[in-house]
């Protein structure tokens, strides 16, 4: 199948973004940034690109109704709708990538996959791991704390990581016939889903509400009084996080793509 051409590809990206919009998957903004980097994935990737991107965005927003609202010690969800930040923060590797694959199409892709993997496995693991009888446990402290806690990791969350990193890397894989990047993109997600939760437990910001006497992953808590800054960075919130894990993913992907590519020439 030949790779689409610009027109074909912002038409395809702002549509899928038209609808993630009408189904409240994404915010008006937050849809106007998903059809950019749409519209890079598969003008630079083509339709192993955007199968991963599509497959990526369709779970994750299906996934993501598992989870919502807040959590019994307080810990905010930002709900279901992704705004600009939080695209930026999944895919934005993933556009860099694309951006790469316009020089060097089989690397591009490697990013793309590797990246969208390891933001699908995220996904997978936190609204998952909601579901399970045991509350996980948090890397930092060892201790058991209720779920959808930042740096907190379940077995049963663990197992939707691994299905949230397989899905999108083996649409891509499937077009392009490639089973090494199946492979290759799936252990890269799962690598960058523990890199987040590790992260999330050791530099991520955590708060305090005093009026609430609840933890807070925000300055200002849903009440509105001020929450105490009780550990991490300050600056690193949840989306943060994300945007460094697909980072590290997204250059996993780029050194294995570029090993693969250097062993067959």
């Amino acid at each position: 199948m030949p790779p689409p051409t610009l027109p074909i590809a912002v038409g395809v990206a702002v549509l899928v973004s038209v609808m993630g919009w009408r189904t409240r998957a994404l915010t008006g903004t937050g849809a106007v940034t998903a059809s950019l980097i749409g519209s890079l994935i598969l003008a630079g990737t083509g339709w192993a690109g955007g199968a991963c991107l599509g497959v990526f965005f369709v779970g994750a927003s299906l996934v993501s109704r598992i989870q919502g609202g807040e959590g019994p010690m307080g810990l905010e969800a930002r709900g279901n709708r992704r705004d600009p930040v939080q695209v930026m923060a999944n895919g934005g590797a993933a556009m860099a990538g694309a951006i790469l694959a316009l020089a060097n199409p089989r690397l591009g892709l490697w990013v793309v996959a590797s990246s969208l993997a390891a933001a699908g496995a995220d996904t997978y693991a936190t609204s998952i791991g909601a579901l399970s009888r045991l509350d996980p446990v948090h890397l930092g402290s060892s201790r058991r704390v209720p779920p959808g806690t930042s740096g907190a990791v379940s077995l049963l969350g663990t197992v939707g990581g691994v299905l949230g990193a397989a899905l999108p890397a083996g649409a891509a894989a499937i077009v392009v016939a490639d089973m090494a990047l199946l492979t290759g993109a799936t252990v890269i997600g799962v690598a960058g889903m523990l890199a987040d939760s590790l992260i999330g437990a050791t530099l991520q910001a955590r708060f305090h509400c005093p009026r609430c006497d609840v933890p807070t992953e925000r300055g200002v808590h849903h009440c509105g009084g001020p929450a105490d800054h009780v550990g991490g960075r300050r600056w690193i919130n949840n989306d943060v996080v994300n945007a460094i894990a697909t980072a590290l993913a997204g250059l996993a992907g780029l050194a294995v793509g570029f090993s693969l590519q250097a062993s067959s020439s």
